[in-house]
């Protein structure tokens, strides 16, 4: 009679004949009194035991039937189509070949999971593999963000860490507290991301904001031209600061001094401009002179003028448009041997003007149309006499100055004089000027005696005159 096998639902997979075997599953099935079965039974006995083992997938195996890849060291099970790994890990330096989708591996070199994802993607450091932790290798050592609780003052507090071959380098944290207990670098964690302070870390790159500057940073001191620069190399806003290169403002507003901005230096059309914008105040200028501070020059604000303390030297032309005002009653003195009045510019009288109580003052100048010097006050002006000018004949030279001549002689036509002195006897010291009559007086007496020429009588006189009495 026929053996009928039946499937654990039930399902008939072979019919088999008295005497006879079936191989249309992993394990031979034998009929009633089939010779040698003993044989086949314990085949099929050991094929159980080691889940048929091999390198080779069984030939039609059942749903639900267990075999051992000896090629991966694996146990799998039948899922109707293919044989998959029932669970578990494979351990080993490489990655399986033939693997399955969802197959796990451990990298036995580099202590990392990895998982069959069947696609190959280019972050993949084996074809297929997913990396699924941890994300540093055995050599690189801890890396990366660990989370973790660290204990304070105000309670625990959760963080990230990110770690770089074991070291922690910064931690994030949503809020600001010191740690409980020491850990280096980090004496006080910051709101935000906080690094280490041990290893001189630094955010290297792009920034478009920051709260603070590092300005005892001196990184690329010695190369200005350098991008990456120290913040200890800006200048501050907040204190003196001193810079070894050149200050460019680059715009015509320009550059503005003081608390109230009262100097400004700007540019309007090339031309420059330096201000003191507060009304009536001075722009000063001083100099060190010798260890004593000397205001050398003032522009003075509230009188809209220029005071200069001290020597002016000026090479080239000093032009003035308007008035020479000298404050002080001290002497102007000058090195020059000549002052050269109205240079450059068409003839005209010119000289000097002394301030006085008259409507033209006095003046001393050089009439053009005379050809000479003139003084006077008043408007009213006369040639100044030079010596060339005068004569020492006033008889040929009418009208002219007259002069005495070497010999200490002068020649007149005539001479009239309103104030004169009296002739004396005996009086050799008198060199007062005469008149005429009295010329002729002293003439007509003979030592004190009047003499007298007449054709009339005598009459008067005194003792000792002489009178003639002509027909």
């Amino acid at each position: 009679m026929a053996y009928t096998i039946n499937k654990t639902d039930g399902t008939v997979i072979a019919t088999i004949t008295d005497g006879t075997t079936d191989t249309s599953t992993s394990l031979t099935l034998f009929g009633k009194s089939f010779s040698g079965f003993g044989e086949l039974l314990n085949e099929n006995l050991v094929k159980l035991l080691e889940n048929s083992a091999g390198t080779s997938a069984p030939t039609a195996p059942l749903k639900g039937e267990i075999w051992f890849d000896a090629s991966t060291n694996q146990l799998k099970v039948y899922d109707g189509s293919n044989f998959k790994p029932s669970g578990g890990a494979k351990s080993s330096a490489t990655a399986p070949t033939s693997p399955s989708v969802g197959d796990l591996w451990i990298d036995t070199d580099d202590d990392q999971l990895f998982v069959y994802s069947g696609n190959t993607r280019s972050h993949q450091t084996n074809s297929g593999w997913e990396l699924v932790g941890p994300a540093f290798t055995a050599g690189q050592t801890q890396s990366g963000f660990v989370i973790e609780t660290i204990a304070s003052a105000g309670g625990n507090k959760v963080v990230a860490s990110m770690f770089a071959g074991l070291e922690r380098v910064c931690i994030l944290s949503k809020e600001t507290f010191t740690p409980s207990a020491t850990i280096t670098g980090f004496a006080e964690i910051k709101a935000g991301l906080t690094l280490n302070s041990t290893l001189g870390a630094v955010f290297d790159g792009t920034n478009t904001q920051a709260n603070t500057l590092n300005t005892a940073d001196t990184t690329n001191a010695a190369s200005p031209a350098s991008a990456l620069q120290g913040g200890g190399n800006f200048m501050r806003t907040n204190k003196a600061s001193t810079t070894t290169g050149a200050i460019t403002i680059d715009t015509d507003t320009g550059l503005i001094l003081g608390d109230d901005g009262e100097l400004t230096v700007t540019v309007s059309s090339n031309d420059v401009t330096i201000a003191q914008t507060s009304q009536d105040k001075d722009l000063k200028f001083t100099v060190n002179d010798n260890g004593t501070t000397n205001t050398i020059m003032t522009l003075d604000g509230s009188e809209t003028a220029i005071n200069i303390t001290g020597n002016v030297n000026i090479t080239g032309q000093l032009n003035v448009s308007g008035e020479y005002n000298a404050t002080s009653s001290n002497i102007n003195t000058y090195d020059d041997a000549f002052i050269k009045l109205n240079n450059g510019n068409s003839e005209t009288d010119s000289g000097m003007i002394i301030e006085t109580s008259d409507t033209d003052d006095a003046r001393l100048f050089y009439d053009v149309s005379e050809n000479h010097f003139v003084a006077g006050q008043g408007a009213s002006y006369s040639q100044i006499i030079r010596a060339a000018d005068t004569t020492d004949d006033g008889a040929a030279n009418h009208s002219t100055t007259l002069k005495s001549s070497s010999a200490g002689g002068l020649t007149l036509d005539s001479l009239t004089m309103n104030a004169v002195g009296s002739i004396t006897e005996g009086d050799t010291t008198n060199k007062t000027v005469p008149t005429v009559g009295a010329v002729v007086t002293f003439g007509d007496l003979w030592g004190g005696s009047a003499k007298t020429v007449s054709t009339s009588d005598p009459s008067g006189g005194n003792d000792g005159d002489f009178w003639f009495k002509y027909a």
